[in-house]
């Protein structure tokens, strides 16, 4: 299986409550000695317009949102394919918005 990395957009199987959706990967890749999980934040079209969704217009994604109040840890073989990345400044933005909803200090740029 390819690895993903931070900044890439997977379609992701997150089980049968949260469906097959695209989803950010915001964690590196694991190591052979860690556990086999990836960091993600799906992606979803069910806007709520709350202060945690992230909006970066992509060709490869359909109109929503990074809905970061969704970040969790799914294992690597639930991984589908890979449909596009975001610019360095789009994973920014998300980082710095996660940053805030989990009260870290921004990250170092």
């Amino acid at each position: 299986m390819p690895r993903a990395n931070p900044g890439e957009v997977w379609i992701v199987d997150l089980g049968l409550a949260a469906k097959v959706r695209p989803c950010l990967i915001l964690g590196d890749y694991p190591k052979d000695d860690e556990l086999a999980l990836v960091i993600i934040v799906p992606h979803t079209t069910a806007v709520r317009n709350n202060r945690w969704e992230v909006s970066i217009p992509k060709t490869f994604l359909k109109t929503g949102v990074f809905h970061l109040q969704q970040l969790q840890a799914v294992p690597v073989v639930r991984l589908q394919r890979r449909i596009g990345e975001l610019t360095e400044e789009e994973l920014r933005l998300v980082r710095s918005k996660l940053s805030e909803l989990l009260h870290l200090a921004p990250p170092a740029t």
